[in-house]
């Protein structure tokens, strides 16, 4: 399956039981929740799906999973976030043997890299694969920048073919675009920087509270898209206290509340992970429950056509 990098894609949340196996029977109702909103992709095993936590043989559960419940509708991609090029690797294969569409690619993790050591890293693991990799651009949270430079080198491995954009500099999305035109596709990858994204020429979205709101995430996507900005304001608005669960350090747990209060997930983390408690835990209820209250009735937006 062609991946076109547009659209809406769920960094989608992993479910456990409470005895901390998967629960594929939640996870799948979540998924057809995000198929029914209009998403165009998926991506397991990021951040926000407990990436660190999971074993190889949980990620091929999910990745089957995932398969079985889209069919043949959106790409299937595995996020890829290893300490080593040779672990990184490996994981990019077995997600091609397995079945997923393509990959998410971060940096590696915990040792920061220099700029060289970076682009090695990120060719070593295209040149290892098949599929089509997004590389993940975010600075604030794994202390290494993907520079212009850097992706001048990159540029020439065909199958890295876009980038999340999570620098929180949006004018980085048009350096981007000067400098290569459409040779990289661009997903704005920070919730609060959404629409901003898109209305900068970002071809899509890499989001997290779409995990507990399809329908509003895709709505505000088409909406920009179509150039009806007004009423994707609106809804941008009210999302706004929602989208800023995404940007905190516990932004795994605030979100599987939200899909609680939404009916599709569980509150159920991975230790060293725990629910949240005390007061925390009320300031996050309370911004969910003021968002359900004020909720808007969205417009006709799944047919709405998208202006090239």
């Amino acid at each position: 399956m062609k991946v076109t990098w547009t659209g809406v894609y769920p960094a989608i949340t992993t479910k456990f039981t409470d005895n901390d196996e998967l629960d594929l029977p939640l996870f799948e109702k979540n998924l057809k929740f995000q198929l029914e909103a209009g998403i165009e992709g998926l991506i397991i095993g990021g951040t926000l799906g407990e990436a660190t936590a999971l074993t190889d043989e949980e990620k091929k559960t999910l990745i089957k999973s995932s398969l079985e419940t889209v069919g043949h509708t959106i790409p299937v991609l595995l996020n890829i976030a290893e300490q080593t090029t040779k672990e990184a690797i490996r994981q990019a294969q077995m997600a091609e043997e397995h079945g997923a569409h393509g990959l998410m690619l971060l940096p590696p993790m915990r040792y920061k890299a220099t700029d060289y050591e970076t682009v090695e890293y990120f060719k070593a693991v295209a040149n290892a694969t098949s599929l089509p990799i997004m590389l993940y651009n975010n600075p604030v949270d794994y202390k290494i920048l993907i520079t212009i430079d850097m992706l001048d080198e990159l540029k020439e491995c065909s199958n890295i073919q876009a980038i999340k954009e999570s620098t929180r500099d949006i004018t980085n999305i048009t350096r981007v675009k000067n400098k290569f035109g459409d040779r990289f596709k661009i997903l704005g990858g920070v919730d609060t920087l959404a629409l901003e994204a898109l209305l900068m020429g970002a071809d899509g979205l890499v989001a997290g509270l779409v995990c507990a709101f399809p329908e509003e995430t895709v709505a505000i996507y088409k909406l920009a898209k179509a150039g009806r900005i007004e009423e994707a304001l609106k809804i941008y608005r009210w999302f706004m206290p929602l989208s800023e669960l995404d940007i905190d350090p516990q932004l795994v747990q605030n979100i599987k509340l939200a899909e609680v209060y939404t009916g599709i997930g569980s509150e159920n983390v991975r230790a060293p992970r725990l629910k949240l408690r005390g007061k925390r835990r009320e300031e996050v209820i309370k911004v969910i429950e003021d968002s359900l209250a004020t909720r808007p009735t969205l417009p006709e937006y799944k047919e709405i056509e998208i202006l090239s």
